[in-house]
Order: structure tokens, then C-alpha cells, then sequence
């Protein structure tokens, strides 16, 4: 199998008053919490988000994987809607020591673009900031992280920047040359 060299930066905010919130986008979208377990929904979430970006990692879970992990106390999946249409997601994985990692965040290919990104990547870093409130035995968030690549979105970058986020580590690997998994022949964007 081919390699291809993959640039990984990991970025972090110290502070909630380092997040730089990006106003609501116009129209009917909300963001709601998926607060019940659900591997099918993680699932369709995760393979949707990243299928046109090389997001491969998860898609050999098993379904007892998927419940194992969503039912990790403090694991937390906030979902972006658009006239009651998932349009993405933030997944949020609190750590040891008040350390919250963003683990995955992304939209689904037809909702990029029109300033849904920005609206809930501030709300899920703000979230991840004020998980202490839901989950009192852990320590408060004194650090929330994220990393992203080059084979994400080509606005990933931008994004958490311009939400406060700061770059702390890059790192270049040669990785495997994987086909993205989707989207499907005929589907958004051809």
C-alpha cells in the first residue's frame, strides 16, 4: 500500500476567554444534544462527516464499541440542525486533569459553507468548557484541544483559529493512502 505524508496540528484554548464565539448563521438551525446513546446515529454521524475526508478509524467499531464509548461518563455528541436536518456535529471526550478534547467536529458535505461550522464549533467549545457543571466529580476544564489534519476540510484550519484556538504541535507522518470511504457515486459534492 502506497503512503502519502499527512501534516497533524494540534491546537488548544487555555482560557473560556480565549473562545472568539461566531455569530448564529441565518436561518432554522439549532443545536441540540444527542442525549441518548445511540451507535447507529454516531455511526451515520461519524460516516457522513468524514467520508469524503479519509475518516476510517471508527468504521471497523463494533456496535458494543460504539455503545462502550458513548456511554463513558462525560463523553457528550451535540448535533447542528438545519430545518430539523442533521447538519453536523462536535463530539466532546473530557480527559484526565480538566483537559477536554474535541474529537471530532465536522458537517456533512451539502451544509458546508454557509456558517453553520463556525456557530457550532463555538458552541461545542463552549460546551466543553462548562462540562464540570454536568459532571461534578470531575476536575473544571482548564484546557480544551482539538487536532486536525490535511485531509480535512479545507476550512477546518481557519475555523479553529479564528475561535481562539492556538497551534501547540505539528507533526508529519507518512500514513497509509486510504480511499475515502464516501460520498457514495452521484452523491454532494460530485
Amino acid at each position: 500500500m502506497s503512503k502519502m505524508p499527512v501534516t497533524t496540528w494540534s491546537l488548544e484554548q487555555s482560557a473560556l476567554t480565549d473562545l472568539l464565539p461566531a455569530a448564529a448563521p441565518e436561518g432554522d438551525v439549532r443545536i441540540a444534544r444527542a442525549a441518548v446513546p445511540s451507535p447507529e446515529f454516531s455511526r451515520f454521524l461519524y460516516a457522513s462527516v468524514g467520508g469524503d475526508i479519509r475518516w476510517t478509524d471508527r468504521l471497523g467499531w463494533s456496535y458494543a464499541r460504539w455503545r462502550e464509548h458513548l456511554e463513558r461518563p462525560g463523553v457528550e455528541t451535540w448535533v447542528a440542525y438545519e430545518r430539523d436536518t442533521p447538519a453536523g456535529y462536535v463530539e466532546l471526550d473530557p480527559q484526565d486533569d480538566g483537559v477536554v478534547e474535541i474529537v471530532y467536529f465536522g458537517l456533512l458535505p451539502a451544509f458546508r459553507g454557509r456558517r453553520i461550522g463556525g456557530h457550532l464549533l463555538s458552541h461545542g467549545t463552549a460546551r466543553a468548557w462548562d462540562l464540570a457543571e454536568r459532571w461534578p466529580e470531575r476536575t473544571p476544564t482548564k484546557r480544551v484541544w482539538l487536532h486536525t489534519c490535511s485531509l480535512d476540510g479545507e476550512h477546518a484550519m481557519e475555523n479553529y483559529l479564528r475561535r481562539g484556538f492556538r497551534l501547540f504541535d505539528t507533526k508529519v507522518e507518512e500514513e497509509p493512502q486510504v480511499p475515502a470511504p464516501g460520498p457514495w457515486p452521484g452523491a454532494y459534492p460530485s
